[in-house]
């Protein structure tokens, strides 16, 4: 962990998000239609973390968002003709500068996990929170994502303590299907950061 972010994340010591409800009180709400209600006896012990970058490779210009959402125009570009009718959603986006977009209420299923199965358990979206990284496998994720990740992973573990340390990637709960958040990701510094909180 390099000094610098030791000194954001000590300037941030006394900040923390907060949970209303199932979701964040001083972030983006972007509501998706794109979910389906938990079972109310169903214990949110998992958190997901994914990769997304519309189009592929290029960060900024909303479309995630519009994707989620299911406003993806399919004019804006040739790739989104591909993807514009599938139903998929996360429950938060952080973008590349580190903010935070929540869609999902994190008491509600968002559609990000497809076929999976943690420890046994199959269909993770039923269990789990999906928060995806704007970025790519290969492609660094900037400091402000890990120091987002690392407090937005606080918080939740707080609300839902049983996520404790399960904590993992789609392609360790897809690993036929899916590749991210990707050999970019540094599991070790993000728990550095997780820990340092």
């Amino acid at each position: 962990m390099t000094k610098d972010f030791k000194n954001k994340l000590s300037s941030l010591e006394n900040y923390s998000m907060e949970i209303f409800g199932g979701w964040l009180v001083n972030e983006e709400k972007q509501k998706s239609p794109h979910f389906s209600l938990r079972d109310e006896e169903q214990i949110v012990h998992l958190v997901v973390v994914h990769n997304i970058s519309l189009p592929p490779a290029q960060f900024g210009g909303g479309y995630i968002t519009d994707f989620f959402l299911g406003k993806l125009d399919t004019k804006a570009h040739p790739y989104f003709e591909e993807i514009a009718q599938l139903k998929v959603s996360a429950h938060c986006l952080i973008t590349r500068e580190g903010k935070i977009i929540q869609y999902v209420s994190f008491d509600d299923k968002a559609w990000h996990a497809g076929v999976s199965s943690y420890q046994g358990q199959a269909n993770c979206n039923d269990f789990s929170i999906g928060i995806e990284l704007e970025g790519t496998d290969d492609i660094p994720y900037s400091t402000e994502q890990y120091q987002a990740l690392s407090l937005l992973t606080k918080a939740l573990q707080i609300q839902y303590p049983d996520i404790k340390n399960n904590i993992t990637g789609h392609s360790d709960i897809a690993p036929q299907r899916k590749t991210d958040p990707g050999k970019a990701f540094n599991w070790q510094y993000f728990i550095d950061c997780l820990k340092y909180r």
